[in-house]
């Protein structure tokens, strides 16, 4: 267990062991993480449980975040009526 692996796709951890549904994990490099809603600095060295989904073999970003379908519709209804009311006024 002395590969590299990486914590939320991002952070250099090893794997000191493995359970079910979190595992335990050394930082090889120091660190921002949440901790009960806190920022907290995870130092070189130190241990911490994490959920096994969060640990990745590859280095990755997380792709963002998609907006609400409900969002989108109004964006494009919204793009639709400036359009609409833009192609009045050159009417005029």
């Amino acid at each position: 267990m002395n590969e590299v692996w990486f914590y939320k796709g991002v952070h250099k951890v090893k794997v000191v062991t493995e359970s079910e549904g979190y595992w335990i994990v050394e930082a090889l490099e120091e660190f921002e993480d949440d901790a009960d809603g806190e920022k907290v600095t995870v130092k070189v060295g130190e241990q911490r449980i994490v959920p096994s989904d969060k640990v990745h073999k590859r280095k990755y970003l997380p792709s963002p975040i998609k907006e609400h379908a409900y969002e989108l519709q109004m964006e494009k209804k919204l793009k639709r009526l400036v359009a609409e009311e833009e192609k009045q006024c050159e009417e005029e």
